[in-house]
């Protein structure tokens, strides 16, 4: 009498396999590279999220780059965000900087070109830091990338650890 074979190599195909067309569905990844303003030409479309009240943690400026295939587009509510389009470089970089400055805690601002996984730069990143004293860390938002289909879905939200430490009132002044 044969003896039977395990399933076992089987099931680990079949559970790869799946984990690999799971990946591939929830798109590819951009990644964020450091970037020194003059790198920031060409118009823009600005996108910019948060800041709907003076203490908004989870505020953040997308520079869209106008031109190529794709349109950044925030996972979130449209009145949670606002677009502007046709904005120069340089103007753009501006209002960003304003539009960070949104928490009397503010340092300094942090510039990070969006790239895509065959090296092309989509568009850069204004991203508030703060006075670590204040919130236990300059970078308190966590963010993701992902190209599906024509567009870069932006996911935004408070690093854990800041989220944890507001206790019962989100950023948002409201209980939880």
């Amino acid at each position: 009498m044969k003896k039977k074979r395990p399933m076992f190599p089987v099931v680990l195909l079949v559970a790869a396999l799946s984990l690999a067309a799971s990946s591939c569905a929830t798109g590819s990844r951009l990644t964020l590279r450091s970037a020194d303003e003059t790198q920031v030409t060409g118009n823009f479309r600005l996108i910019l999220y948060g800041c709907t009240h003076f203490d908004d943690l989870e505020t953040l400026a997308i520079l869209d780059k106008e031109g190529d295939p794709y349109t950044f587009e925030p996972y979130a509510p449209d009145f949670s965000y606002r677009v502007k389009t046709g904005v120069q470089a340089k103007d753009a970089l501006a209002e960003a900087e304003r539009f960070v400055n949104c928490d009397n805690a503010f340092k300094r601002y942090q510039l990070a070109r969006l790239v895509a996984p065959g090296g092309a730069t989509l568009g850069f990143e204004v991203r508030p830091l703060y006075m670590p004293f204040v919130y236990g860390m300059e970078d308190v938002i966590r963010t993701d990338y992902r190209i599906k289909g024509d567009k870069v879905i932006v996911r935004i939200w408070l690093s854990e650890s800041v989220d944890n430490a507001l206790g019962d009132v989100d950023t948002r002044g409201k209980e939880r």
